[in-house]
């Protein structure tokens, strides 16, 4: 999948096979929508796959520089493992409110972690900085040809475990931030043969893509907090994924934070898996759906220990899928 942008996801699922693990596909246990849980994956993220081609592509040279990466904790997780596998050092700078467990990780993966003052954006910006004036490689968690491809070898994967039939269409529901995983995911199931309508999936309270999927422009966006941290953060104006995401979603679905934390109860009470609310999202959207073959994109499972008792502490309960 060479034609577009230097995005080669069969090359990647060459590079990271050895790396990663293949994740399971599971059928919920009321039916009607399938889990793809990347959750379970090494580092609890998706994120690594990207991090892992993108790394594992670099001359010993550039590797010699070291790594630079911000991050609200599971693409730094990535990062610092792929920085640990070929042997490189890896600085990763992360919010002020960063998971306190995301930054144990980190420094457990050896990442030479630095706070900034302020939010991802400040974060982002102080790593761009660094990188430029230490001469090390800036790690993109999205806009970048390799990571998009790495995160493709999901798409791939569903490709090889889909049992349904490939005359039926299936509904993929992808959790979205910077564009990276659903451009990945989008170009690798078209690889693989999957007919798929593809929806990416925000919070209400950080439509980015949903205003620039309208037309509209997505610097106007004013932020909320949303429960959903990992998905937070403008992304930048001239990534790569903005008309990558424009040709391979069909769609933008918004859910409110009352949706995000049902689903984090739901999932937790059918499966025993705690996702982190960014994951939730797709499980969110997927349950509005009454298409008989949907699949929900699981991204992660790094959640903060004490999240399932603070979301029924505040009410929320949960719902028929």
């Amino acid at each position: 999948m060479s034609d577009l942008a230097g995005i080669d996801i069969v090359a990647a699922e060459r590079r990271i096979r050895s790396h990663v693990l293949r994740t399971p596909l599971v059928a919920w246990p009321r039916g009607r929508l399938w889990l793809k849980c990347e959750n379970q994956q090494m580092t609890g993220s998706f994120k690594l796959r990207g991090a892992l081609n993108k790394v594992l592509g670099l001359s010993p040279d550039e590797l010699r520089l070291g790594l630079v990466a911000a991050s609200a904790g599971n693409h730094g997780i990535g990062v610092a493992l792929a920085a640990k596998v070929a042997g490189a050092k890896a600085t990763v700078v992360v919010p002020q409110h960063v998971v306190s467990s995301k930054r144990r990780a980190l420094e457990r993966l050896g990442a030479d972690v630095r706070l900034a003052d302020g939010d991802f954006a400040v974060a982002e910006a102080e790593a761009m900085a660094l990188a430029e004036e230490s001469g090390a490689v800036w790690i993109s968690p999205y806009n970048d040809p390799q990571v998009i491809a790495g995160q493709g070898t999901l798409g791939l994967e569903l490709g090889a475990q889909w049992p349904v039939g490939r005359e039926e269409t299936v509904e993929v529901y992808v959790p979205v931030s910077g564009g990276g995983l659903l451009s990945g995911v989008g170009l690798g199931l078209r690889a693989a043969g999957v007919r798929a309508r593809l929806f990416d999936v925000q919070p209400e309270n950080v439509p980015y893509f949903e205003r620039y999927f309208r037309g509209q422009d997505p610097s106007t966006v004013v932020e909320s907090p949303t429960l959903a941290d990992g998905l937070a953060g403008a992304v930048e104006s001239r990534s790569i994924t903005w008309e990558i995401v424009r040709r391979v979603a069909d769609d933008v679905l918004l859910v409110s934070e009352a949706e995000i934390a049902d689903a984090i109860v739901d999932v937790y009470d059918a499966t025993g898996m705690l996702i982190e609310p960014a994951a939730a999202v797709s499980v969110a959207a997927g349950r509005r759906s009454r298409a008989p073959t949907r699949l929900a994109l699981l991204s992660g499972g790094n959640a903060s220990p004490d999240l399932l008792e603070r979301i029924r502490g505040a009410g929320e309960s949960a719902s028929p899928a």
